[in-house]
């Protein structure tokens, strides 16, 4: 197994960010985003880290708030749309490494809040290039989704390690948000509503939806982008992908009719299946770094 180290990166608020770094000099640094309550621990960052690594580039993890299996300071936790903390990881990251490459690669939630950031920063994002896979583009389509068929085995498996997550925080932080209906709620967008929302200054679960989805932002990226996307993703409703005039010139959009979510497995022999996302990003990315 790649040996990882990790590194605590302090906030300007006075909490702190977990990144779990490879152990090598690379010529040039992967950031790479996990989605909704994943972690370096996660399979397909797993993969990929190991695919960064032997190309010779530097893989680095950035763990969302209380992500990393260490509990945060502050009442904050994160968000599809929360980008700040990627701005400070980011902006860090370059002033230590000023001479090599920087790329990011975001997956679901994480590559919605990647696609959002680039396009708030428009020309000014350090990048060299960046990678998107599997994003809920727009957010009510996917919570919708996540509330059909066999989708809510993944939502119900979401809301139990929120559940966690925010009946921790209020014990730390007593009346940060109602707990009442803690058990009651059984779908995110009720969790966003009662939660997420008044947590982060929303009017409510449309709000949140609205305001962080990635979708209206992608006309303003300026960077080299890859977006890798499936039609038969069991979590984001083919409804949800954007139509080539909701682009902008620097991205580039794939769509596979097969790779489900986060999974784009090829081949069709047992034992011998090859994860594509491991060829296909460090491809992309290798023309940049």
């Amino acid at each position: 197994m790649l040996a990882l180290h990790r590194e605590r990166f302090e906030l300007a608020d006075g909490d702190f960010l977990d990144l779990d770094w490879t152990d090598n000099n690379g010529t040039a640094v992967v950031l790479v985003l996990h989605g909704l309550e994943g972690s370096a621990r996660s399979p397909y960052v797993r993969a990929l880290t190991r695919a960064v690594y032997r190309r010779g580039w530097r893989a680095a993890c950035l763990h969302f708030r209380s992500c990393s299996g260490e509990p945060n300071r502050c009442s904050r936790l994160y968000h599809s749309g929360e980008t700040g903390d990627l701005d400070a990881v980011v902006t860090s990251i370059r002033h230590r490494y000023p001479g090599l490459p920087l790329a990011v690669v975001g997956y679901s939630l994480g590559g919605n809040v990647l696609l959002k950031w680039l396009g708030e920063k428009r020309g000014g994002a350090p990048l060299a290039a960046a990678v998107a896979v599997s994003v809920p583009f727009r957010l009510d389509l996917a919570v919708a989704r996540l509330n059909t068929g066999l989708s809510r085995i993944y939502q119900w498996w979401l809301l139990r390690s929120l559940r966690k997550k925010i009946t921790a925080r209020v014990r730390a932080h007593p009346g940060l948000v109602s707990a009442r209906g803690l058990r009651r709620w059984q779908t995110l967008r009720e969790f966003d509503e009662e939660v997420t929302a008044p947590l982060y200054g929303f009017s409510g679960a449309d709000d949140y939806y609205r305001q962080a989805s990635s979708l209206p932002y992608l006309r303003c990226i300026e960077t080299p982008t890859l977006i890798l996307q499936a039609t038969d993703d069991p979590f984001i409703p083919p409804t949800a992908i954007p139509a080539p005039e909701d682009l902008a010139h620097a991205i580039t959009l794939e769509i596979s009719h097969t790779g489900g979510h986060v999974g784009f497995v090829a081949g069709c022999l047992p034992g011998k299946a090859r994860y594509w996302l491991d060829e296909r990003i460090p491809e992309y990315l290798s023309r940049y770094l």
